[in-house]
């Protein structure tokens, strides 16, 4: 009787563990950083207007750090960032050396396998852009045979491509612009928000043209199981769109709303 009595008590303990284990690893993000009151925010720091640092100030801004401390500000904790380069950030993600990626991360099945996301606040497409006066170029059909001016291993430059247009190479966005201005070319393919900003901020005499293609959206990442925080900060999140908040600190650094 007493082996019995001590078998299932042995039995009890264990299940009780396994259980704890469970629950803990669902929400062992939102106890780690509710208990610390912090929230480790990976970004590059690097990537402007997302995550760079202010020329007069060297202070660390962009529309991703703005959205992750108001994020943080509404579940009540301080937000510290760390400023890992692109190609380590997902990898401190997995080891949980960090709670959260703000840096426009791209929903992708494949990554949607290894991490969870929050609900997207950035919505992006790809826009063509041509001298403010053409009148030949008015969607992506027309741009076959046109000369358009792309960085080499974009997906921008293989979609004009794709679609015809003769690839003139660049090392960066803003000196194919500058060309597509002088009328040197007749087109560039990017991503409507670094057009957007690009056209907030130069005096190039451009406009953009046809339809947004390729839709992508980005969220906030954290590592598997971490269903609590990421609960969280979508209200959060929801909360920002609904009182204009989101679309006030969008509007701030590409002049539309880009949660939408």
């Amino acid at each position: 009787m007493m082996k019995r009595l001590i078998w299932i008590a042995s039995y009890l303990l264990v299940f009780s563990f396994l259980v704890g284990c469970s629950v803990g690893t669902t929400n062992d993000t939102y106890t780690k950083v509710k208990e610390s009151g912090v929230l480790l925010v990976g970004t590059e720091g690097t990537y402007k207007p997302f995550s760079y640092h202010d020329e007069k100030t060297n202070k660390l801004t962009g529309f991703d750090v703005e959205v992750a401390r108001e994020v943080g500000k509404r579940l009540g904790l301080k937000v510290e960032f760390k400023e890992i380069p692109w190609d380590g950030m997902l990898t401190s993600l997995s080891s949980r050396k960090i709670d959260m990626v703000a840096n426009q991360v791209g929903i992708k099945p494949e990554r949607q396998k290894k991490f969870d996301f929050s609900s997207p606040y950035t919505i992006s497409y790809a826009q063509i852009v041509v001298k403010n006066d053409n009148k030949t170029v008015t969607s992506l059909k027309d741009v076959k045979g046109k000369k358009a001016g792309q960085t080499t291993t974009s997906n921008y430059g293989k979609m004009a491509q794709d679609a015809g247009a003769t690839i003139v190479p660049y090392e960066d966005m803003m000196s194919a612009m500058r060309d597509v201005a002088a009328g040197r070319i007749d087109l560039s393919m990017n991503d409507r928000l670094a057009i957007a900003e690009m056209m907030k901020k130069t005096k190039l005499p451009l406009k953009t043209v046809g339809e947004q293609v390729e839709k992508s959206s980005s969220a906030l990442a954290f590592p598997k199981e971490s269903k609590k925080l990421v609960d969280e900060v979508n209200k959060a999140l929801e909360d920002m769109k609904k009182d204009g908040t989101l679309a006030k600190i969008s509007i701030k650094y590409f002049g539309i709303d880009a949660s939408k």
